[in-house]
This record gives C-alpha cells, sequence and structure tokens, in this order.
C-alpha cells in the first residue's frame, strides 16, 4: 500500500504539487494522469525520493519513505522512464541484473532470474542475452526496461510514460504485456502518462492532476460516467465517452440468448470491439463462443448502443 498524505512540492514561489492525498491499494495498477506541467511526474518521483516533498508524508505499508535511505528506498523500487534508459555499453543480460548485482545476489542467482525474466518477456535468452541496446528494436528494449526494473522482485513499480516513443502498434501490444506481467507477479504499479485512454485501459484507479492539485481519484467507470469538474471531463472527452465505457466491459456482461450468423466474437473481448466489428462487418448481432469455441449465446447492436448511451 502507498499512503499520499497531503504532499505539496514547491520551487520557490511555485507550487508544482499542491496538497495531494490518495491512497494506492496494494496490488493494483494506479494510472497517473494529467496535461503537461500538471505534476504527476513529480508527484511519482517523491515515492522513491528522486524528488523530496516540501510537506506531507509517503507511506510504503506504514512505513514513512523518508526512515530508508534514498539509494536502498530507489533499489526496492521498481523504476521505468520513457526511452527505457539502458546502459548502451551493457548487454541486456547485464542491464537486467543491475539491481541484484547492487544488492549483492550470486551470480547462479541473478543468472537464474535474468533468464526468467528475458523467457516471461519473450527475448530467448540464448539469442539476446548478449547483445547491446542498439541491437535491438524499440519494443525490445522497452520489454527490457520492464524486466530490469522488476529484475529485484519490487513490491513498487514506478513507470513514467513508458511507451510514448513506442508507434501505436507495439505500444498496444507493451500494454497488454503489462497487464499480464502485473497479474502475473502481483507488483503495485503505479504509471504516469498524458493519454487518458492509455490511464482507462491500465488503471484499476486513475487520479486526475492538474495544476498540481488532485481533480478525481476514482476507477475508470466512475471518472468516464461522473467527472468531477470540467477539466476532468474535457480530459476524457466528451465524444468518445460512450465508447471509452464499452471498452471497459467484456462481451460476457452483454449476451443474450438467440443465434447470429457469421463469425463469432470471443466471450473475453471488449464490448468496444464488439461493436467495432458490428460496424465493420454491418451486422445487427454477433455469435458469441467462450474459450473453448462453445457457443453462448448473441451480442446485439442494440444493446450495446444503450450501454453506450447509459453509462450510470
Amino acid at each position: 500500500m502507498i499512503e499520499i498524505d497531503g504532499v505539496s512540492k514547491r520551487y520557490g514561489d511555485t507550487t508544482v504539487v499542491d496538497n495531494v492525498s490518495m491512497v494506492m491499494e496494494p496490488h493494483r495498477i494506479v494510472t497517473i494522469v494529467g496535461t503537461s506541467g500538471s505534476g504527476k511526474t513529480t508527484l511519482l518521483r517523491m515515492i522513491n525520493r528522486l524528488v523530496e516533498p516540501s510537506a506531507g508524508a509517503i507511506r510504503l505499508d506504514g512505513t514513512d519513505n523518508r526512515e530508508v535511505p534514498g539509494y536502498e528506498l530507489r533499489r526496492s523500487i521498481g523504476y521505468v522512464i520513457q526511452g527505457h534508459g539502458l546502459f548502451p555499453h551493457r548487454t541486456v543480460a547485464e542491464n537486467i541484473g543491475t539491481v541484484p548485482k547492487l544488492l549483492g545476489w550470486d551470480a547462479r542467482r541473478i543468472e537464474t532470474r535474468v533468464e526468467e525474466l528475458m523467457t516471461l518477456f519473450q527475448l530467448e535468452p540464448s539469442v539476446f542475452a548478449e547483445r547491446l541496446p542498439h541491437e535491438l528494436s524499440g519494443g525490445q528494449q522497452q520489454r527490457v526496461g520492464v524486466a530490469r526494473a522488476l529484475a529485484a522482485e519490487p513490491n513498487v513499480l514506478l513507470m513514467d510514460e513508458p511507451f510514448g516513443a513506442l508507434d501505436p502498434i507495439i505500444r498496444t501490444k507493451a500494454r497488454e504485456d503489462l497487464l499480464a506481467i502485473q497479474k502475473r507477479f502481483g507488483t503495485t504499479v503505479v504509471l504516469v502518462t498524458h493519454d487518458m485512454e492509455e490511464a482507462i485501459f491500465l488503471g484499476d484507479r486513475i487520479a486526475v492532476l492538474e495544476g498540481g492539485k488532485l481533480l478525481q481519484y476514482a476507477t475508470p467507470a466512475e471518472i468516464l460516467a461522473r467527472p468531477a469538474s470540467t477539466f476532468v471531463e474535457t480530459l476524457v472527452g466528451s465524444a468518445d465517452r460512450p465508447f471509452r465505457l464499452l471498452s471497459l466491459g467484456s462481451v460476457a456482461d452483454a449476451v443474450e440468448a438467440g443465434d447470429a450468423a457469421g463469425e463469432a466474437i470471443s466471450s473475453r473481448a471488449s464490448l468496444r470491439d464488439a461493436l467495432a466489428e458490428l460496424l465493420w462487418s454491418k451486422r445487427s448481432a454477433l455469435p458469441v463462443r467462450d474459450d473453448d469455441g462453445r457457443p453462448l449465446g448473441r451480442v446485439t447492436m442494440d444493446t450495446l448502443m444503450k450501454r453506450a448511451a447509459n453509462p450510470a
């Protein structure tokens, strides 16, 4: 658990973060979203004390983060930045093993952990272990950056615009990979982004900042259905809200009895994906099947449009 209690950061007469309080539950993803200069990166960096607060306190599992020497704190918290920050003259294996080595792990334990993470991130050790960062694609560098941040088995992973430098196709895959990895390890993830679509897709809860102030801290569904201010509503985008709401639900939530013609959609697909398929194929209904291919019923255009029009 991360408790942010009345935290502010001032540089002279300028307040960058203004009396922010929130509780981040363990084993969840919290996304911090806002425009440029809203204070989101400063707030993130106060968690691992790369920036020291001017007022307030931050507690990790009940312990004030100022009670731990900064270098020890940072070795216990994973940190991923845009551009990945890989050491250019170290191999992939050496990059991933950086923090375990600093913590004094023995060579065999480091090797085992590096191989485990490389395999998990679909980077075959025999192929990629000795490569240098410049020999990797952008997506591969991003995976190495996340693997390095997770190498010492941290309970908390901080991510500052980690996917901003990736092209759209790779970025979508990277987001999906992060969700799978977080689910496997149960890591508490705090991710900064300026992209509301990304915040909604990844976050269990979203913190919206503007001018250093916390405007709303809630689930994606609540922020979409009940934005707390005009600014939040603008950030969400009123025209996109119905479709973003559909992205939060799965087809399994809207299955009804009946048959439909054509290719089926998985019950695990999002309602937004179902709507896109209906529009593309010019059908009024899609058959729905489970992971084993068993028919479950259908999902209809009428049902999806009603859900989009009534977000409450």
